[in-house]
């Protein structure tokens, strides 16, 4: 789902949107909560109930390693990044690991 594919989702499907707009975050930014959002969209298929709690997890999993530089383990790190495939994040910041920050230093 390609971003204008996603705000042609948005048109067609206001009931869904309004209810996916309930899990924004007060402290989320537009950027953050627009790429986050398509994730859920993306995936709300796959995680209706009893499992949406766990998409909400995992959306939150994929934006804070987009967004703020987190690291999980490499079998949750590759299913959300799956689930993300073709998300375009604009401006997404880069963050180096400690081990490059100390190899720089040298």
């Amino acid at each position: 789902m390609a971003s204008v594919d996603v705000e042609e989702f948005v048109e067609q499907n206001r009931d869904l949107v309004e209810f996916v707009d309930k899990f924004r975050s007060v402290s989320e930014s537009e950027k953050h909560w627009k790429s986050r959002r398509e994730f859920i969209f993306r995936n709300l298929s796959d995680y209706e109930d009893p499992h949406l709690d766990h998409l909400l997890a995992l959306s939150m999993v994929w934006a804070n390693h987009v967004f703020l530089g987190c690291r999980y383990s490499p079998d949750l790190m590759e299913k959300v990044k799956e689930m993300a495939e073709g998300i375009e994040v604009e401006d997404a910041p880069t963050f180096k690991t400690r081990d490059e920050i100390m190899k720089e230093k040298r």
